[in-house]
């Protein structure tokens, strides 16, 4: 008998024990005592991927955890001669448990846990490689982004509540948005309404005031919504408008007076982003990969120049924030809230490279057609 090998039960003894033998065989049964069955024996209708190695069944029902590493879900999911399925797990746990999980965000969705199985490696890595992933991710965009939007949080804390009380709300519904846990994203979207040129000091009251909130269960999710409605468009019209403050494109510039100590902070994130979306940029653009190849070539002109890199820059620095490894410049559609409004801002950024790219091709070819001979006739 090996471990991990499948037996029938054929009977099942008072005292624990069991008799069986292997499936399709009419003879050589073997009983085992209660004991060895109390420790070594599992019910054969569900394995683990790492006993599944070598076994093959007519259907393979598979369960995706968060935690799962792609190399335990490709043997899973290669074990059926039929079908494969696979049921992601979305259910919240316990909130008890003590290990982190997808669900805790709302916007996770089955494709968004498989998208991060198959990024999930288990393989060995030697200690140089360690290092090098661990240097690597410290000194991401995804991370840089997220210190620049912790501390820009801490640094206007008490701007942000000094509006809420001053914007026509009681005492007691301005503390208890304070308080909630979406109070944190109410002044994301205020940080990012300002980056879109609007006046929310003086935005913000009027939105207090266009409703009540008799049946809100929580006001700093309505206020929220409302901010996000209004400033979905960045301020003004036409040749009014201007262009976002914006850090690589993305993430939203702090603005007003804060302590200097924060300030200093908020800089030196901001030139590291920069800074490393130009190095992704330039790097990409040296080995030839083939995301690069839709930005175009930049113009000559110095401020043309300028606009080029700014907009390529944009799509490097959103593919290093959301680790998009693919071959297209903005890789699978965005599945989280965020990433969809970061997306809607790279792809704005590629649309306009395109469009240029196509212009300079065009130019090409009537340059390269000029003084060329043609013949007429059959």
């Amino acid at each position: 008998m090996r471990n991990g090998e499948r037996w029938q039960i054929t009977d099942v003894r008072d005292d624990g024990s069991i008799t069986i033998r292997k499936p399709g065989h009419r003879f050589g049964s073997i009983v085992l005592p209660s004991d060895y069955v109390a420790e070594h024996v599992d019910l054969g209708y569900a394995v683990t991927a790492h006993r599944a190695q070598g076994v093959t069944v007519d259907t393979a029902h598979v369960l995706v955890e968060p935690s799962s590493t792609r190399e335990n879900f490709y043997v899973a999911m290669t074990r059926g001669r039929l079908a494969n399925l696979a049921y992601v797990i979305l259910d919240r746990l316990d909130p008890n448990h003590p290990e982190p999980h997808p669900a805790d965000n709302p916007d996770a969705s089955s494709r968004s846990v498989l998208y991060g199985v198959v990024q999930h490696s288990g393989a060995e890595v030697s200690a140089h490689e360690t290092i090098t992933a661990e240097q690597d991710q410290w000194g991401s965009i995804a991370q840089l982004a997220a210190e620049y939007e912790t501390i820009a949080a801490a640094a206007q804390h008490d701007r942000w509540a000094a509006l809420l009380h001053g914007s026509g709300l009681t005492e007691e519904q301005a503390d208890a948005a304070i308080g909630s846990v979406a109070f944190g994203a109410l002044t994301a979207e205020l940080r990012r309404a300002e980056a879109n040129h609007h006046d929310v000091d003086a935005l913000f009251p009027r939105l207090v005031a266009a409703r009540g909130f008799d049946d809100a269960e929580d006001l700093a999710k309505v206020m929220h919504y409302r901010l996000a409605r209004a400033t979905a468009q960045p301020a003004g019209s036409g040749r009014t408008r201007k262009t976002p403050r914006l850090i690589a494109g993305l993430i939203p510039h702090v603005q007003g007076s804060i302590a200097a100590n924060m300030r200093q902070a908020l800089t030196e994130r901001r030139e590291l982003i920069e800074t490393r979306a130009d190095a992704i940029l330039d790097t990409a653009r040296q080995t030839g990969e083939p995301w690069t190849q839709p930005l175009g070539t930049p113009p000559a002109g110095r401020r043309e120049q300028a606009r080029w890199r700014r907009d390529a820059r944009t799509i490097a620095a959103y593919r290093d924030r959301y680790q998009i490894s693919d071959d297209t410049p903005l890789g699978p559609a965005p599945q989280t809230g965020p990433q969809k409004i970061d997306h809607a801002r790279a792809n704005a950024a590629l649309r306009v490279l395109t469009v240029e790219a196509n212009q300079t091709l065009a130019q090409e070819m009537r340059v390269g057609l000029l003084g060329s001979n043609i013949t007429f006739g059959r």
